[in-house]
């Protein structure tokens, strides 16, 4: 898969793949090109060659027939409706749902939300944008989980957290699995992305430099270095 910025190569022959029941780690420095790999996996934007798969067809076209499809994001820096309630948040993350007519469902699902999320249950009527960094962040997560999704691409959902919140989040991603979901986590925290993922991909400069399982990257020295610190040695 290729993508351009007028001239500028931002992918270069990437290719990658996300199993079901299975979180994978993506990781870079910052311009790395994850954020923009994300939005072309989830029909944001289009790739200058190349194609997404899924289960080995070509993806529909477009963000809306991707959820649709069952590929949804939660977008770096949270990117709630600040002016909704955290209720009417969760909602429209089951907006094609609703429409649908799946309201006993989604009522189930929101239930399973605020399980899975608990200090979102008491502030259902608040307005979102007046929740901490950490509760927005949840919030972004359970509203792209209201999608019921096949395949979750989360963009650092870790940033700018306390570590006690980010070890919340991490846990979560960890238990999505469970459910047959397949995330695609792009972090910062390589530490703690690896901790929760099956396998893990390394994208500088627009291109896949390495991929394998956690422990191949965090007992590589180069790599340990560059993307986990020096003095990171141990297994995630």
């Amino acid at each position: 898969m290729h993508f351009r910025y007028g001239l500028a190569h931002a992918l270069e022959d990437v290719s990658l793949t996300v199993a079901p029941g299975e979180v994978t780690s993506l990781l870079g420095m910052n311009g790395a090109g994850k954020t923009t790999l994300l939005n072309i996996l989830s029909g944001l934007l289009k790739p200058a060659s190349g194609q997404v798969l899924l289960d080995g067809a070509p993806a529909p076209k477009g963000a809306a027939a991707r959820v649709r499809a069952g590929v949804v994001q939660a977008p770096e820096g949270r990117q709630v409706f600040a002016p909704l309630t955290v209720r009417e948040n969760l909602e429209m993350g089951a907006y094609l749902r609703l429409r649908a007519g799946q309201r006993a469902a989604v009522a189930e699902d929101l239930e399973h939300m605020l399980a899975l999320f608990p200090a979102l249950r008491e502030r259902l009527g608040q307005e979102a944008g007046k929740l901490s960094g950490g509760e927005q962040q949840m919030l972004a997560m359970a509203r792209a989980l209201m999608a019921r999704p096949r395949y979750l691409l989360l963009d650092e959902p870790s940033l700018g957290l306390s570590p006690k919140m980010a070890a919340e989040i991490f846990k979560v991603v960890r238990g999505l699995p469970a459910s047959g979901c397949g995330v695609l986590l792009v972090e910062q925290n390589a530490l703690g992305a690896l901790a929760v993922s099956s396998r893990g991909y390394i994208l500088t400069n627009g291109r896949i430099r390495f991929s394998g399982a956690p422990a191949d990257i965090a007992c590589d020295p180069l790599l340990r270095e560059a993307f986990l610190g020096p003095d990171q040695g141990a297994k995630p």
